[in-house]
């Protein structure tokens, strides 16, 4: 069974979690989503996710697709959760596919794993991005070896698309 993760909280952008959970069911993956508690979490939007695991219970193991989503306000605490920016280097340096998009790129840019690489996120981020040693590069997706990236909601078809294909490419060996 093929088994997704989306790491979100509450103020999530509804748009870039509601179309990667969809679009990944669609592909027949089993999804959790992942918060801080296991609690019915709200989009800025107003949309709601429960989050079926809490950050304490991830690991690395039991999951093959990570998805992170923006949302500024969501984005802004979750990147001061030790066990996500663990985890998050962990599954980095397994390899394993990182669908990032928006704010989402801030979670790979506390945990350290972009030195050196091209990664696209929310313009507002740019020079965090670029201060963390990646080249920003503004495109409906950037792919730079396992971690695909995209700017903005606006490019969740070619996003995941195109995260999808990795997925697949990287899994079929």
């Amino acid at each position: 069974m093929k088994r997704a993760l989306i790491i979100t909280g509450q103020g999530y952008q509804d748009q870039e979690v509601i179309y990667p959970f969809y679009r990944l069911l669609e592909e027949e993956f089993f999804i959790d989503i992942a918060a801080k508690t296991k609690e019915t979490l709200y989009g800025i939007l107003g949309t709601k996710f429960d989050a079926t695991i809490s950050f304490d219970q991830i690991k690395v193991d039991d999951y093959d697709f990570l998805v992170l989503p923006g949302g500024v306000k969501a984005l802004e605490k979750i990147r001061q959760e030790k066990k996500v920016i663990d985890f998050i280097k962990e599954w980095d340096s397994r390899k394993k596919i990182i669908a990032s998009t928006c704010h989402g790129a801030q979670l790979l840019i506390s945990a350290k794993i972009i030195k050196g690489r091209k990664i696209s996120g929310y313009y507002s981020i740019k020079d965090d991005i670029e201060n963390a040693g990646a080249t920003y590069v503004d495109a409906p997706f950037v792919i730079d070896k396992n971690i695909v990236s995209s700017p903005h909601y606006k490019h969740s078809g070619p996003w995941m698309k195109e995260s999808i294909k990795l997925y697949y490419k990287n899994n079929s060996k």
